[in-house]
């Protein structure tokens, strides 16, 4: 322990110096208790994070890192968040080169998950255009885990978005290339979005589809969605997602595998051939935000089906500081209901 907090101490003083001589800097504190079961665990863990910006004329440097800290053990971790580089190229497009977070279209294919204590980070570079026509993006990173390589796979990806009026489409392609053991694999995400009756109504579509070499089956889901805004403080949504013969699930996304109300905060990639019907309600009424929505998930091969509630209910406290609470129960598709709740208290400088 106490030589963790030498470490710590050590770079949060190396910040403080690079801090004075940057141009912006940006801080955060996240405190969240878990306090799932029966409303008893009451696990506690700290993350904060501290980022500083220089730039000039045409050029920029972004470098972040997180600590985290678990009350009640012996032991604290800090890693790198960020570390990039960004230059202009005669105005016409953009390059990013270093450690950087990646977020695309719905994030079911490739996104930072903020939920975790240590955010996805990818190695690589970002060629970015962005004119009246077209944003695009041109890239490639490398699989890294808090700092750690995974499995040393060098990704390729190709994001093209436009948006214009009421509508607007993302259009992202992954693809790598493992060698002959592992052979090659592609994804494709595609959402849109659409707005009727003035805004009102929002409509809402993504398909996200992928192949590898190593299975035989592909995988793909489609997720179509509606929200009507009944006013300025009340909205209604529902949403159908189906899974195919293959299923569907990526690594360093948005959604996360079976442990995911604990890893990303949310239900997770379902099950091949499974279709989850949901709805919910959103309110916000002054500083206070609710919003709710249950889940039933349905397969032809399952007795049972499974049942999902969320609920969201957040308090801001100040133009500094938020508190929420997120609730969740979930069956599983047996006749035992699994519960989750956190409370997280987030502060900004």
């Amino acid at each position: 322990m106490k030589k963790n907090l030498r470490i710590f101490l050590t770079l949060a003083l190396g910040f403080v110096t690079i801090i004075a001589t940057a141009q912006t800097w940006d801080a955060n504190s996240r405190t969240r208790v878990d306090m799932g079961g029966d409303n008893d665990r009451f696990q506690t863990e700290q993350r904060t994070s501290l980022g500083v910006n220089w730039g000039g004329n045409g050029w920029g440097i972004n470098v972040s890192a997180n600590h985290n800290y678990d009350l009640g053990t012996s032991g604290s971790t800090m890693s790198w968040n960020e570390a990039n580089a960004t230059t202009d190229l005669m105005g016409y497009a953009t390059v990013t080169v270093g450690r950087q977070a990646l977020d695309y279209g719905s994030g079911a294919i490739v996104g930072s998950n903020d939920w975790a204590a240590n955010p996805n980070t990818w190695d690589g570079g970002v060629f970015a255009i962005n004119n009246d026509m077209l944003g695009l993006d041109l890239g490639v990173y490398r699989n890294n885990n808090g700092g750690e390589d995974v499995d040393g796979t060098t990704n390729y990806f190709v994001n093209a978005s436009k948006s214009d009026g009421d509508w607007s489409v993302n259009l992202l392609y992954l693809s790598n290339d493992n060698g002959e053991e592992n052979g090659k694999s592609t994804a494709m995400g595609l959402d849109i979005g659409y707005a009727l009756m003035d805004g009102d109504l929002d409509l809402a579509v993504s398909y996200n589809t992928a192949s590898d070499d190593m299975i035989e089956e592909d995988m793909d889901m489609m997720s179509i969605g509606a929200t009507y805004n009944v006013n300025d403080d009340l909205s209604v949504h529902a949403t159908r997602t189906t899974y195919g013969e293959g299923g569907f699930s990526m690594t360093g996304s948005n959604i996360g595998g079976a442990d995911s109300w604990n890893t990303h905060g949310n239900m997770g990639y379902l099950a091949a051939n499974d279709e989850d019907m949901a709805f919910g309600a959103s309110y916000a009424m002054g500083d206070f935000n609710l919003g709710i929505a249950m889940h039933t998930v349905t397969n032809e091969a399952n007795v049972n089906d499974r049942k999902v509630t969320e609920a969201n209910l957040s308090y801001t406290m100040s133009d500094n500081a938020n508190v929420g609470v997120k609730y969740a129960t979930d069956d599983n598709g047996t006749d035992t209901e699994t519960k989750y709740m956190w409370l997280t208290l987030s502060v900004t400088p």
